[in-house]
């Protein structure tokens, strides 16, 4: 039943599709995948982490467990930024970025070297 629950959720906040259900390896991959990315790709947070899909599942379902198709971003909202809404999906979780991975790399550098208050 909470996969049923998770789903709709999902569907509500634009996240899948009506129909397209995860296969039952996510779970398993999903958590597999962040052991081995434990960070959020673009900011480094470790907490409400999401396993983003560069390409959706419900677009290619055949791409779901591959975890080539795969990247960690964050849900934290760290100085009020939602790491896998804006990155991943361009701030609607109806749409995705193509160029996630590039975008994810330029503005964590971005955000290590950022300016510091009275620091220049």
């Amino acid at each position: 039943m909470h996969a049923l629950l998770k789903h709709v959720k999902d569907v509500v906040q634009g996240k899948a599709k009506l129909g397209v259900r995860r296969s039952g390896k996510w779970p398993t991959i999903r958590k597999d995948y962040l052991k081995l990315h434990p960070k959020c790709e673009v900011c480094g947070g470790t907490r409400k982490l999401e396993v983003h899909h560069k390409v959706p599942f419900h677009l290619k379902p055949g791409l779901e467990l591959e975890p080539t198709n795969l990247i960690t971003l964050c849900e934290e909202d760290t100085d009020g930024v939602n790491c896998h809404l804006l990155f991943g999906h361009l701030g609607n979780f109806k749409s995705f970025n193509h160029a996630v991975v590039s975008d994810a790399k330029v503005w964590a550098i971005k955000i290590r070297n950022r300016p510091k208050e009275g620091g220049g």
